[in-house]
Formats: C-alpha cells, structure tokens, sequence
C-alpha cells in the first residue's frame, strides 16, 4: 500500500475558498446508464466498442450493469477508451456525460502537465529555485537558506523537505490547514524545514498550490487562462471549473472539476507522446518524464512528477503504468502497452471505495 493510501488518496480539498467553499458537484439527476456503444456527441472522440478493441464485451457491459443493479458503492461515472476510441461508458446517482465532477488530487497531474507546457515555453526550469519566481520571497516568515534553494523538480516529486504530510493529521503543513487561511502562499512559505530539499518524499499538496502560483507568475495570467489556452483548449475541452483561496490564489492541487469524457481525453495525451488528433499538447520529453518513477514503493510501484507508478497484471502478466490519483476514489488510469486509458469517477472521500478494486478486477480482466 502507497502513502496516504492508494485508495483514500491524499488531497481532501475542503476548507474556504472565494468560490464559496469547496467544489460541490451539481448531478443532474439522471437515470444511471451503461453503454458500450458510446454516441458520438460531437465532443471530439471517435467511438468504438469494446469487441471491435478486443475486449470482452460481455463481460465489461455486466462489470457495468453490476454497479447500476447493485448499487455502485460510491463510483459515479466510468469511462474505458482504447486504441484512441471511446468503447464503453457508464454514469450513477444522478451524473451524466456533461457533468462535473470534483477529481480531488487528479487536478495535482493536470498541474504537472502544465509544468511541461510552461517548461517547453520557457517560463521557468526544473532547476530553478522557488525564491526565483516567487515575489517578494524574502519577506514571508520562515525563509532560510534550505527553503531559498528547494527548486521546481522538488515541487514535482514531492521533495521540498518541508514538515509537510496530508497523510499525518498533526502536521504543520496538512492541506487541510492551508484551506482554513487566507493567504495559502504565506502559509506554504511558513511551514518549517525538516529536511534538506530533494532528499525525502512527503505528500505535500501545498507545494503543489506553490507550484500553480509559479507557474501563474510566469505566466501572467492565472492558472486557468493558461490551462485553456495551452491545454484544454486543443483538446476542445470548454467546461472545467477551478477553485480559489480566499485571496484568489488558483488551487492547483485539488477540487478540479472536470466531464468524465474530457477526463479521458488528457489520459489520452499520455498514450500518443502529448499529442492529441494530431496537434501536439504537451511536450514528448515531458510525456517520457511523467513516466518516470523517483520514489518507489515496492516493486514498481510509487510516485513521480505528480504522478503515481503501479505495476498491473494483464492477462496474467505484469505490465507498468502510470495513474492520477484523487480522494474519493477519483482515477485517470493509462496503460501504454494495452493503448488503455480507464477513467472512475466517485465520492467516497476520506473512506475506501471499490474503484481501484472495480478497474483491476471487472476491466483490465476483459482485455483479450
């Protein structure tokens, strides 16, 4: 099991926010449905069906149907897309195929696709330091010489040697301490420094918020104008919702909301080397970098660039790949090898739900 659970994930999101609190989802009140023989809704995807990609269609329609019959402990939405295609999918308890929903800690691997974006641009480089793009550094509390030189790849790996973990209530740089501020940048500048940076993983979503207002800075404009403009906007993806602190700082580590669909699109990206339908989203170096695994747990499991490692059996046969990660049981899996991108949406935060469990055991068995 990884840190901060596999299946809790970190990234609680609460707190106040200038949106009026954290992002609630806003169902429509839908009748559940499953298909594995999608409509083409003029959304961008070509469509398939599952036995056309080689699955067992049979038996991931029951997969789907089982969840809709029984009750779907939690899981509101699944979308399987294969060799480019979207084959299969399925939406409970009142979501719908244009729906937002709250990815929690998945936003944490859109963040980090947007570091790729504004690398390739130019606007800031994996050694610089955070005390470089920072404004005003040196006046917030707590500065000293380890703080001034944690630098952007520690950000993307979660190695900043701050006394920060969202997996330990009692510490000083908890998420959920951040969300009860107003200031977040003075609350993540504060936390104390435990470590020398770049040494020690520790799940730490305030760096990831410090990322997000780096990249901004650079910017110069926020978050989410870059993120249109740069990422969402070639995958033709117009309805997404970011949240905000109190002081307007975009919340670049959690509450995302986002179209199960659209959700797949992104995973998409990192089977076609940051491209989609031809137009190159992100760049290839970063697509091969996201892969990388600089913290492992276990046998090819762990973390890296905002992004978590695990090691699948498919067909009996181990095969690595990479997924984002959100509370609430909230996934984007990409498998290369299988061309498989699989995304569950859910709400069962701070408990386990059956999502992971849903994707090893009633999809990945389906495939031929």
């Amino acid at each position: 099991m990884l840190p901060c659970t596999l299946l809790l994930a970190c990234g609680g999101g609460g707190g106040r926010h200038e949106d009026g609190g954290a992002a609630v989802d806003k169902p429509s009140g839908a009748k559940p449905m499953t298909t594995v023989a999608p409509p083409d809704t003029g959304d961008g995807w070509a469509v398939s069906t599952p036995a056309t990609e080689n699955l067992n269609e049979a038996d991931l329609k029951s997969g789907l149907d089982r969840l809709m019959n029984n009750g779907s402990g939690g899981i509101d939405a699944v979308v399987v897309v294969r060799n480019d295609r979207l084959i299969a999918e399925a939406y409970y308890n009142g979501y719908d195929r244009d729906t937002l929903h709250d990815v929690r800690s998945v936003t944490k691997s859109i963040t980090s696709a947007l570091s790729g974006i504004a690398i390739d641009r130019g606007l800031v480089s994996l050694d610089d330091t955070i005390a470089q793009h920072i404004p005003n550094f040196e006046s917030y509390p707590g500065i000293d010489d380890r703080k001034r030189s944690i630098r952007i790849r520690d950000l993307l790996n979660m190695r900043t040697g701050m006394d920060c973990d969202d997996g330990v209530d009692a510490s000083p740089g908890n998420e959920t301490r951040m969300y009860d501020r107003d200031d977040w940048v003075r609350f993540a500048l504060g936390i104390p420094m435990v470590a020398d940076p770049g040494q020690v993983m520790s799940y730490c979503s305030a760096g990831v918020m410090l990322l997000g207002h780096i990249l901004s800075t650079r910017a110069g404009v926020k978050l989410e104008d870059f993120a249109a403009t740069h990422l969402f906007g070639p995958l033709r993806i117009t309805n997404v919702r970011w949240l905000h602190s109190p002081m307007g700082i975009t919340n670049a580590n959690s509450t995302f909301q986002i179209r199960a669909r659209d959700a797949a699109k992104f995973g998409t990206l990192y089977l076609n080397v940051g491209a989609w339908q031809g137009t190159q989203v992100i760049p290839p170096v970063w697509i091969e970098r996201s892969f990388e695994l600089t913290t492992a747990y276990g046998e090819g499991n762990g973390y890296g660039w905002l992004w978590w490692k695990s090691r699948f059996n498919v067909r009996g046969t181990p095969q690595d790949g990479i997924f984002a990660s959100g509370n609430g049981g909230n996934f984007i899996y990409v498998l290369p090898q299988e061309r498989l991108v699989v995304v569950i949406n859910a709400s069962n935060y701070n408990i386990r739900g059956p999502s992971d469990d849903f994707f090893r055991i009633n999809i990945l068995t389906t495939i031929n």
